[in-house]
């Protein structure tokens, strides 16, 4: 696979929650130069990033985030403040305890409220993998289709494992046609990264691939210095 390929898929990302707006302008630096998808990055710097960015590349931020236990009424807060800011894509956290409890119709209603406001613009529904049950899993897979999100999304990376494999196959099963994949979370190698587009996944939440081929280059760089005539 074309490394073009996969880099377009990337939402390349630092959600460190040390990350200064140096750290942020580096991300977008890369993310406008490899031409990722997006930079995903917290959302008190999305206003100060866009207006670096401009147009250049795609914004996308989180909500509820890595927890997922916000009221409805603060994630659409911080949904509609985000857009204003100039987002251009949300990944939200569901509200896992909710799941949990079998409380789907305010799941439902959560993700349905966020893409209300998100309008044309992505939604994407974060449900942690590792903390839930295989039919957990499938549920949501069943809830982001009715509430017309435009992805699923793996994991936040902050929780106890990320991305797998089989979680992404589980989704090609279960979700409708119109909704899309993503992987986030653990993706640490070219190889990994081919895998899971392969498997269906349309997005991948990593900061990792970028700066596999940045190093890349750099070494390749190195070696051309190195060459003597």
């Amino acid at each position: 696979m074309d490394i073009q390929e996969i880099l377009s898929t990337c939402d390349h990302t630092l959600l460190s929650q040390t990350a200064t707006f140096d750290e942020i302008k580096q991300i977008i630096d890369d993310g406008i130069k490899y031409q990722t998808a997006s930079v995903c990055i917290p959302p008190y710097y999305v206003k100060k990033a866009k207006e670096y960015a401009g147009d250049k590349v795609q914004i996308c931020t989180v909500i509820g985030f890595p927890n997922g236990y916000n009221s409805i009424e603060v994630k659409k807060f911080e949904t509609l403040q985000a857009i204003i800011d100039g987002a251009d894509e949300i990944d939200m956290v569901i509200n896992i305890g909710a799941l949990k409890d079998k409380n789907y119709t305010y799941v439902l209603e959560e993700i349905k409220a966020l893409k209300e406001i998100c309008g044309s613009k992505i939604l994407k529904v974060i449900i942690e993998t590792c903390l839930l049950s295989t039919e957990e899993k499938i549920k949501m897979c069943e809830l982001v289709t009715m509430a017309g999100a435009d992805f699923i999304k793996t994991s936040t990376g902050f929780s106890k494992a990320g991305a797998t494999f089989e979680d992404i196959e589980l989704f090609s099963k279960h979700i409708g046609k119109n909704v899309k994949m993503k992987a986030a979370g653990g993706i640490s190698s070219i190889d990994d990264a081919e895998k899971f587009i392969n498997l269906g996944a349309s997005r991948l939440g990593t900061s990792r691939i970028v700066k596999i081929i940045k190093s890349s280059e750099n070494n390749q760089t190195e070696n051309n210095n190195n060459v003597s005539y």
